[in-house]
């Protein structure tokens, strides 16, 4: 799940951008306070008006960077000048609409559903490797920005579905997919070619399948050659995988809308990798067995490498890279990971170094995640990062100097910046403040930009030169918030333990014990992602709102989640209804002995998506501990979800039932006991209403009362600000109901 339920930082801050469009039966408690709500849902968490997105120019005078206004949810180029320090617009969405509304094709829309991008205007931009153009799309349209003049053009493409442009390595091109096909405009000659021919919706040219980008991170499906002249892409070939159509009932007018969706035990989609010149011609299909290995999980193409790809077999246990001849289509092994339980996909690896010295891969075959430098054959030379180090992702990447740097945890509650060199060393440590630390780079260019956030500031971004002195701080125009969420962090419980989080109310009574509201995501997640449990002050925001309520709210990361080891992750296989759940009671009930103001007769859970489904499991299975529960987009069936999410942690249907119908909050819907509020987005592609239904209807004929509120029109994720005011509102009133206040 990003995965859908593997979901991304800001769907992690779970609710924040979840609308409520229904209102339940009851009456919402009169002492719940909205008036937070409506700055921090306008504010989007208060997080517009911050750069993003920030790229420096290789030349390293300047910084370009995404910026929103602080209450108006689209996106705008800037650009930061390294040697005044001040800042001006590029671009605004107004400026090239001139008046129009934005518009997104349904494939947009979808594209963006599942890279978690919920603003408008410019999402994405690129430069050009000398830093002279700037590449921008907007309602389908296609712009050119001439940095020197400021000087915007608009391209004439063809007709059709314009999505993923990007700039060819010599800049002289732009490669996109139009519909179903490769399409290169000549920015010299402005005529456009198509490159590859015969794409249709069910037989795709150059665009990721669903899987890949809603599980495996990858986003484009087609790769230029280092010197501009040749495409390697991907045909995905939809015949015989199973249509779902999402139909919303509030627009009975309006046709469904149908999805390829690859259910587990049920056919996938068939990928090849081809490579055709930009020219014309025939492709050269790449050759690897494609019954073995059917996902195509990541493909790189760099200046001092061959075309080199990764694929794995359905069960996930082994993944291979293959070196491919563009010529011929051969391939030559040069790795190959095998795991009893899955290996995980990466898109950061590899990365190839120049003058034929190897490559850079990530591997987990040890405890953890740990770096390494591997010769041209495949064979390993050096650990770079151990695995003790907690190596979380490549951050950058000098092929010519072999110099690089990444982030790790030194606990799963916080990352930190490093640089490692293959001239020898341990890796130096950049960052040492608790937080989550992250750096931008552009090859070449002698400054980065780094982003941080901590437990009590929100993020920022600051620019830096290559000896790590600071040249000053992308402006920020975002609101403050009204206060610091008070948090306290701590590690729990027996044995290893488990990382928690406590948000007290600002006028907590250490004389009252407070009822317990639990806000839980509980699975896995990528390895690049976080838990719940982060030294961020952005994340706790919505939570001590909802403590201000009345409440103690508490967060645990129990085994399954990322940033502990590699059996701790795999601890979580084939007992998705056990392990999640287990763990946030054995936690919760060790946080009950060291703090005695936590109420645990009095318990409410709260999550979305995968954290919606352990909020289920918690009233259906354990009543005793929990005594309410707001299930947000619960996959509650495992057998309605896609193939590589489900059939990574719990196998195939057919060879391992038991582990479907332990994990299925169907088998347990005849023991509700407990007041649940089932909450979902009625057009969801990701977790289909069907999901919420399936449960409604089970519940129903067992006799069971519970809440159910669809979300007319919704998605996976809804931004609407008055939607997520009205739905925290929704939360907090149903536990007020529920478990009562403080010292009752």
């Amino acid at each position: 799940m990003r995965s859908s339920v593997r979901l991304t930082s800001a769907i992690l801050c779970l609710f924040n951008v979840i609308g409520l469009h229904a209102a339940s039966g009851r009456p919402e408690p009169q002492w719940v306070n909205t008036q937070y709500l409506r700055d921090h849902a306008e504010t989007r968490g208060f997080m517009l008006g911050r750069p993003g997105k920030a790229i420096p120019t290789p030349d390293g005078q300047a910084v370009l960077f995404l910026r929103a206004q602080a209450r108006v949810p689209r996106l705008e180029l800037y650009e930061f000048d390294v040697a005044t320090g001040r800042s001006r617009v590029l671009l605004t969405p107004e400026q090239v609409l001139q008046g129009a509304e934005e518009q997104l094709s349904p494939e947009e829309k979808a594209r963006r559903e599942r890279m978690r991008i919920s603003v408008g205007g410019f999402t994405d931009f690129q430069l050009s490797k000398d830093g002279s153009r700037i590449l921008l799309s907007l309602s389908g349209k296609l712009y050119l920005v001439e940095r020197a003049t400021s000087a915007v053009q608009q391209l004439n493409t063809g007709a059709g579905t314009l999505v993923d442009p990007k700039f060819a390595p010599d800049g002289q091109s732009i490669a996109y997919v139009l519909d179903y096909d490769v399409f290169v405009f000549d920015l010299t000659t402005q005529i456009e070619r198509r490159v590859t021919t015969g794409g249709t919706d069910k037989v795709r040219h150059g665009l990721a399948e669903f899987v890949a980008q809603e599980e495996m991170d990858r986003f484009s499906g087609y790769w230029w050659s280092p010197d501009s002249k040749f495409i390697a892409y991907e045909e995905s070939d939809h015949e015989g995988v199973e249509i779902w159509h999402v139909a919303d009932p509030a627009k009975p007018d309006e046709p469904p809308h149908a999805a390829y969706y690859p259910r587990p035990g049920k056919n996938n989609v068939k990928v090849r990798l081809g490579v055709v010149s930009v020219s014309g011609g025939e492709t050269v299909w790449i050759q690897w067995d494609g019954e073995r290995y059917p996902y195509l999980t990541t493909v790189r193409w760099d200046k001092h490498g061959p075309l080199t790809l990764a694929v794995q077999t359905r069960d996930q246990r082994e993944l291979v890279l293959l070196e491919a001849d563009p010529q011929t289509g051969r391939t030559t092994t040069l790795l190959t990971e095998r795991d009893a339980a899955w290996v995980c996909v990466r898109q950061d690896v590899p990365r190839w170094l120049a003058d034929g010295r190897g490559f850079v891969w990530a591997s987990e075959k040890s405890a953890g995640w740990q770096l390494e430098w591997r010769k041209r054959s495949g064979e390993i030379q050096r650990v770079l990062a151990e695995a003790s180090l907690g190596f979380r992702s490549l951050q950058s990447f000098n092929a010519e100097t072999g110099e690089f740097h990444f982030t790790a945890r030194p606990d799963p509650t916080q990352t930190q910046l490093f640089r490692v060199s293959l001239d020898g060393g341990a890796p130096v440590a950049l960052t040492q403040e608790a937080g989550i630390h992250s750096a931008s780079f552009n090859e070449g260019s002698p400054i980065h930009v780094r982003s941080f956030v901590a437990l009590q500031a929100m993020p920022k971004s600051t620019v830096h030169r290559s000896d790590g002195s600071l040249v000053g701080e992308l402006p920020s125009v975002a609101e403050s918030p009204p206060f610091v969420p008070r948090v306290e962090m701590t590690r729990i419980g027996p044995d290893e333990g488990f990382y928690a989080a406590l948000v007290r109310p600002q006028k907590f009574n250490s004389k009252q014990r407070y009822p317990v509201v639990v806000n839980v995501y509980g699975g896995p997640l990528h390895p690049s992602s976080s838990g719940i449990v982060t030294a961020t002050m952005s994340r706790w925001l919505l939570a001590q709102w909802i403590a201000d309520q009345g409440f103690i709210v508490v967060g645990l990361d129990g085994r399954g989640t990322p940033g502990r080891g590699h059996a701790w992750e795999r601890a979580i296989g084939k007992r998705f209804g056990s392990v999640p759940l287990d763990d946030q009671v054995a936690g919760l009930r060790a946080l009950g002995k060291k703090y005695r103001e936590l109420d645990l007769n009095r318990v409410g859970i709260y999550g979305w998506s995968y954290g919606g489904y352990v909020s289920a499991l918690g009233v259906l299975r354990r009543p005793d501990v929990f005594k309410a529960a707001v299930a947000g987009a619960p996959p509650t069936d495992w057998l309605d979800y896609d193939t590589h999410y489900t059939e990574r942690y719990l196998g195939l249907p057919d060879t391992d039932p038991e582990a479907y119908a332990e994990g299925s909050l169907l088998t347990y819907a005849a023991e509700l006991q407990r007041p649940l509020l089932l909450i979902h987005g009625t057009s969801d592609d990701n977790v289909y209403f069907r999901h919420s239904l399936k449960l409604a209807d089970a519940l129903f004929r067992a006799g069971k009362d519970f809440d159910l509120l669809p979300l007319s029109s919704m998605t996976h994720m809804t931004p609407d600000p008055v939607v997520t005011e009205r739905l925290y509102s929704r939360i907090a009133g149903y536990f007020q109901t529920h478990l009562g206040k403080p010292g009752q």
